[in-house]
């Protein structure tokens, strides 16, 4: 600051002392007068200052050397705004900017701009030159912006002036706009089918459109119907010649290019209506084909990586995982219709459907991301086909078991038989005639217990264990009063061989012939029951089972034995060619062949008459001695089938490598006839079920209409039953004076 005393004008200020806050020189007055009069401006200084604003303006926009600072520029248009020259100062330059970007824009109309890519390249580079150019304008105009712009709301700001009019011009130009949305379109769609394009090209031109907020009416709505089109029409001809793996890997290929065209250079709003608009041709409209086209090929093969990219691609829709669960359902169904409702797939039946079950576990848990949808689906098909079939499912599933609780199973550790029996459960959860299984497995238990051939008490007991926790102790009582009449077995057999022991020792009998005998002593109430059968029995037998039954009763008095023939089985001795060999043979097999010490040859008739065996047990025992694989017996003539005219020789020839051999049963026959026997004794347990169900409700509520009723049996039984098979046991209730029908009121009963 100058420090002399000579006053200074200061344009526009009143006179004021300042003090020197140098305290430790001499103190001097500064003195401020105020400026008397207007300033005067040069003469033509407008004329001379926006022209020379004006060519500056003009070599920015010819890309020119300017002939003057941007320094002096900026001053010079802060002294037209402090000398209240803003208006005329912003219309000039608003004209000098209308003017150039209409000669721009008049420029893309060149008609040998035909390449899409040559014509967008020219836009984009107006269009980068313009802004370049505005912001070199805007600076040298600031003042302007932030007085003269920003007391007057309506006046757009220099950066914005230019940007409006850039869009007007564009707007108003149909040729222009219309050149520009067929070009991005032209190019996207080259893209689209695999040809390589100038992605940043792209990126500028939908960022300029973006900017002048042109980017919906003149892109985006063009942009989508060009793609529903197109889409709607490649979807049509791709279900129509794709198979479903490649139809799935062309959508999901669709979906990852547009997301990433979408990063690249469209914009973000433009990403959820388009991936709509694939996802309504490629999955919504052609759902029911998709499926059609190959579903149950792919669960056929269960091709997981597919299946699990058409439970992704369908839950895009709406309906997608219900249409594919319906589907899901449908093939189950159908698979397991055609296992269940053929006999011929008996033999087969369980292990076929154990190892669906497991497969379709897989595909729910791997592909369908345990969706509780299609769980429960597969429950409700696996419930729906198992019951297809009245009873074969039920016995099936006991036979399976049986087949897996039997002595020769070595094909399994203890930790696969255990998580073999647990997926032997869930199909058991399935049946509804849990009874049936009860009877035939009841009946198989009875033989594996019997006749020594159950693998492990432990399996038993664990598969016992098993079928408590899933249907109560009432379902197993019996089951579980067998494994005890087997324990009390051993204990009694055990004081029976030591009471034989001291009888044998104190009597003299010479001819007394020594046999070990082993007795089952069973509590009727808990076994199948088994036809009696009076069989002849040797000498020696009848003499040790008389001495049993003396035994036993004396120390239970009260009971009645009933021994059982055909549940017996022996270790006979016999003398061939080759040397004695042991035979483990059932007991009518054992009688057979009792008759044949001493003689070489027997017809038919006189096995019958000498054995009192029936005729049906009988030609099963000789079919088992004389045509299976181990022929103790030969037959003449020669066959498969006994006939009442057949002979029967001892084979003195027979050979086997082991000392101890065992003799089959022919199990046929036996099969077919003790399922009709059990089937008809579960149906008559049902009777005495429904039967009992239908008083303790009449006797609950002691008048019930019809339907009610009905309703109320239901619910409380356990099996499967028809509306006939309850009218006929109320109506049988009636007759035997349980129950009446109400005389006043129709369709009611009353409890007597």
């Amino acid at each position: 600051m100058n420090r002399s005393s000579t006053p200074v004008s200061i344009f526009g200020t009143n006179k004021v002392n300042l003090k020197n806050f140098n305290r430790s020189s001499d103190m001097k007055k500064i003195f401020i007068k105020k400026f008397r009069g207007n300033p005067v401006l040069p003469p033509n200084y407008y004329e001379n200052t926006w022209n020379k604003l004006r060519d500056a303006i003009i070599s920015i926009q010819n890309s020119s050397i300017l002939k003057y600072s941007l320094e002096e520029l900026y001053g010079d248009v802060e002294s037209m705004c402090i000398h209240n020259m803003s208006h005329f100062l912003y219309d000039n330059l608003y004209y000098l900017v209308e003017n150039h970007v209409g000669q721009s824009v008049s420029s893309f109309l060149n008609d040998s701009l035909n390449d899409p890519q040559e014509f967008l390249t020219v836009i984009n580079n107006t269009w980068v030159i313009h802004c370049k150019q505005m912001s070199t304008i805007r600076n040298i105009f600031i003042h302007l912006d932030r007085t003269y712009v920003l007391h007057n709301v309506q006046t757009a700001s220099i950066w914005d002036m230019g940007l409006d009019l850039f869009r007007q011009y564009i707007i108003r130009n149909c040729l222009v706009k219309t050149k520009i949305t067929d070009a991005l379109l032209l190019l996207i769609k080259q893209e689209r089918d695999a040809n390589t394009i100038d992605r940043d090209l792209i990126r500028s031109i939908i960022r300029m459109l973006t900017i002048l907020q042109i980017y919906k009416p003149v892109f985006e709505e063009k942009f989508y119907t060009e793609s529903e089109n197109m889409y709607a029409a490649e979807a049509n001809y791709c279900i129509k010649n794709f198979d479903l793996p490649e139809y799935l890997s062309h959508v999901r290929k669709r979906f990852k290019e547009e997301y990433n065209r979408g990063n690249q250079y469209l914009d973000s709003g433009t990403m959820p209506r388009l991936i709509t608009i694939i996802e309504k041709n490629f999955i919504a409209d052609q759902i029911q084909k998709t499926l059609d086209k190959g579903l149950n090929k792919l669960l056929d093969s269960r091709d997981h990586y597919n299946l699990s990219l058409l439970y992704l691609l369908l839950g895009r829709v709406k309906s997608g995982h219900a249409e594919l669960c319906a589907g899901f359902n449908s093939y189950m169904k159908q698979y397991g219709r055609n296992v269940v409702s053929h006999p011929e797939n008996d033999k087969n039946m369980v292990k076929m459907l154990l190892d669906f079950k497991d497969a379709m576990d897989d595909v729910v848990a791997k592909c369908f991301e345990k969706n509780e949808k299609f769980t429960n689906s597969l429950k409700e098909a696996f419930e729906y086909f198992i019951n297809l079939r009245i009873n074969a499912p039920a016995e099936l599933v006991a036979k399976f078991i049986d087949s897996k609780l039997r002595i020769g199973n070595k094909e399994s550790t203890d930790e696969e038989l255990e998580i073999l029996l647990d997926k032997i459960m869930v199909l058991f959860r399935f049946i509804h005639g849990k009874d049936v299984f009860e009877a035939f497995y009841k009946k198989d238990l009875a033989k594996r217990l019997l006749f020594g051939k159950s693998a492990s008490v432990d399996y038993e007991k664990s598969m016992l264990s098993k079928l408590k926790e899933e249907c109560g102790g009432g379902f197993t009582s019996k089951l579980e009063g067998m494994f005890k009449d087997m324990e009390l077995s051993k204990d009694i057999n055990g004081a029976f061989k030591q009471h034989l022991s001291h009888s044998l020792n104190n009597t003299q009998d010479t001819e007394f012939t020594p046999l070990d005998m082993t007795v089952n002593t069973l509590t009727m109430g808990y076994w199948p029951t088994y036809p009696i059968m009076n069989v002849v029995l040797p000498e020696e037998m009848l003499r040790y089972q008389e001495i049993f039954n003396n035994f036993y009763l004396s120390k239970h008095s009260g009971r009645k034995l009933a021994w059982q023939p055909t549940l017996g089985y022996c270790v006979v001795r016999a003398q061939f060619k080759v040397g004695i060999k042991e035979l483990l043979v059932s007991l009518l097999q054992t009688l057979v062949l009792l008759l044949f010490n001493g003689k070489n040859e027997l017809s038919y008739e006189y096995i019958k008459g000498a054995s009192n065996i029936e005729d049906l047990e009988l030609k099963r025992t000789l079919q088992s001695l004389a045509c299976g694989k181990t022929r103790v017996l030969l037959k003449r003539p020669k066959g498969r089938d006994v006939e009442d005219t057949d002979y029967f020789m001892y084979n003195a020839d027979f050979k086997n490598k082991l000392f101890r051999v065992t003799v089959n049963q022919i199990q046929m026959k036996e099969t077919t006839e003790e399922q009709k026997a059990t089937e008809e004794r579960v149906f008559q347990d049902r009777q005495y079920q429904i039967d009992a169900a239908i008083v303790r409700i009449m006797k609950t509520h002691k008048a019930l209409s019809h339907n009610t009723l009905v309703s109320e049996l239901c619910l409380q039984l356990k099996f499967p039953v028809t509306l006939a098979d309850l009218k006929k046991r109320i109506e049988s209730l009636i007759e035997r004076d349980y129950m009446e029908r109400d005389k006043e009121i129709q369709n009611q009963y009353n409890y007597l």
